[in-house]
């Protein structure tokens, strides 16, 4: 089908209802009264009848979002009234994730729920702090630095991007075409849950990567997200930022994006609530590696979602090591033929906390590929992984190649393991397998080095660093790969002899 004439990609499959200059629905438009805070504790609330059926806490925290960006003197754009708009519609049908869900049958978020959760006013001259480089870094990739859901222009090195590659934040557009195709796209995500919603609600900035067509972006785009505005352990508050990122890739072209996530001092608490959104022309690839980092007692929850035209390919590459509680939603809809989809994850729980992945694959077109890799190591008492992924093989995807391969080391027998792979075939001309395993250290490996002379706590070390190395020595480049080894070996040996 031909593409129309204004835009590479074809029109999203979901419109939202088209915003007015002078009517905007905010929350506060929705159900009233509304008593203005930023922390805040749960209290009876008059409302209409239409919000009368969310959930109070889930207002709450939107109220709160919704206040301080109102508050904000930062200039507004179109793109964020419709973000917040639609999400804030959207919110009043929602409620707070409880174990009696089947999404989070295997996680608890009570510890999100049991918190005072403020927002996160921002404030650019706040920001510019110093963060610590590590050795390893590549000085020539170019980088972004986002502080509580905000670029900081000054920690960012953006001058080596081909010309009409646009990154930075959505309210320095300066060109109509790309502006329109922001609009176009910005929150036409059908499957938006709770988190999503907030995010729109509560996200200061977008920040945008456009790549237009046939263009190659030669070094990958390094992001890196900090959290600034936190509270100290055993404190109830629990501050929430909202990063959101929007990926355009046209026709043919091509780009790599890194997002690492790191947590700075391990005796805070905080909340980081990221989305990226991804779309990606006929043609085009994208290659995503996303390193997660998070503080001990931090909550880490992060959607994203990639659609994909005819003939691209998607490349993901994680590694997720920190968080108190930490969660990646991960959805890819394939809306065109032969295209081409690697998803590989690596989980490593070495403390009391939950490491959750839930992935979504829909493939409806011929001829396409995916491939899911999922590893994961549970190695302290009180550790949980859960891993539910679901990939769908419509019956107009003949031709059909999709693998789906799940592994995870059970190093300590009361740690909790929740696995459901999950591969629906409709289509009958179609190459498919999956499978699954929960294990400790192989046997037969153990003995291969223990016959070699190697003492048996270095062979089992060994081996067990080895497990994830099949993940991460697909990370894009040396010097971030030797530095997420370098953590992830101190974080299976804290105190090496």
């Amino acid at each position: 089908m031909a593409a129309a004439a204004s835009s590479t990609f074809p029109a999203p499959c979901h419109h939202l209802p088209q915003l007015h200059q002078n009517h905007t629905k905010s929350l506060s438009s929705l159900f009233k009264p509304k008593s203005r805070t930023t922390n805040f504790s749960i209290r009876p609330l008059s409302i209409s009848p239409k919000a009368s059926l969310s959930d109070p806490f889930v207002l709450q925290i939107a109220e709160t979002l919704e206040d301080s960006n109102s508050s904000s003197s930062l200039k507004q754009s179109p793109i964020l009234q419709k973000l917040r708009e639609s999400s804030s519609e959207s919110i009043l049908s929602l409620s707070w994730p409880t174990r009696k869900d089947e999404p989070f049958r295997f996680t608890d978020t009570s510890f999100i729920k049991n918190s005072q959760i403020s927002s996160i006013s921002p404030d650019p001259e706040s920001t510019l702090i110093d963060f610590e480089s590590d050795g390893d870094d590549d000085t020539q990739t170019p980088n972004i630095v986002i502080v509580d859901g905000q670029i900081v222009s000054s920690l960012s090195k953006l001058d080596e991007l081909p010309d009409n590659v646009y990154v930075g934040s959505v309210l320095g557009i300066d060109s109509d075409e790309i502006r329109e195709k922001v609009m176009k796209f910005v929150s036409n995500f059908e499957d938006k849950d709770l988190f999503w919603s907030l995010n729109g609600i509560g996200a200061p900035d977008v920040t945008i990567v456009f790549v237009p067509s046939d263009c190659f972006v030669e070094k990958p785009l390094l992001f890196r997200f900090y959290s600034h505005e936190t509270s100290e352990i055993g404190s109830s508050n629990l501050p929430m930022s909202n990063p959101r990122v929007l990926v355009l890739v046209e026709k043919g072209g091509e780009v790599g994006i890194v997002e690492e996530y790191l947590g700075g001092a391990e005796d805070k608490c905080y909340w980081v609530n990221s989305v990226m959104e991804v779309l990606i022309g006929e043609g085009g690839k994208v290659s995503h590696t996303y390193v997660q980092q998070q503080a001990p007692s931090a909550a880490h929850f992060k959607w994203t979602s990639v659609r994909q035209e005819s003939s691209s390919t998607y490349k993901l590459v994680e590694v997720s090591s920190g968080g108190k509680l930490s969660r990646h939603n991960l959805q890819i809809q394939q809306v065109g033929p032969d295209t081409i989809t690697e998803l590989s994850t690596f989980h490593i729980c070495v403390r009391d906390q939950t490491q959750d992945l839930h992935s979504k694959l829909i493939l409806d077109h011929p001829r396409g590929v995916a491939e899911q890799r999922h590893k994961c190591i549970a190695a302290h008492p009180r550790s949980q992984v859960v891993f539910d992924g679901n990939i769908k093989v419509n019956r107009l995807a003949q031709q059909t190649d999709a693998a789906q391969l799940s592994r995870t080391l059970l190093l300590e027998d009361s740690a909790t393991v929740n696995m459901m792979p999950n591969l629906q075939i409709i289509a009958n001309d179609v190459s498919c397998s999956h499978g699954a395993t929960v294990c400790d250290v192989d046997d037969d490996q153990l003995f291969y080095l223990l016959t070699r002379g190697i003492d048996l706590a270095t062979a089992r070390k060994s081996l067990i660093f080895a497990f994830g190395t099949e993940v991460m020595s697909r990370l894009p480049c040396d010097s971030l790969q030797k530095k997420v080894e370098r953590h992830i070996q101190r974080l299976l040996d804290p105190t090496p002899s």
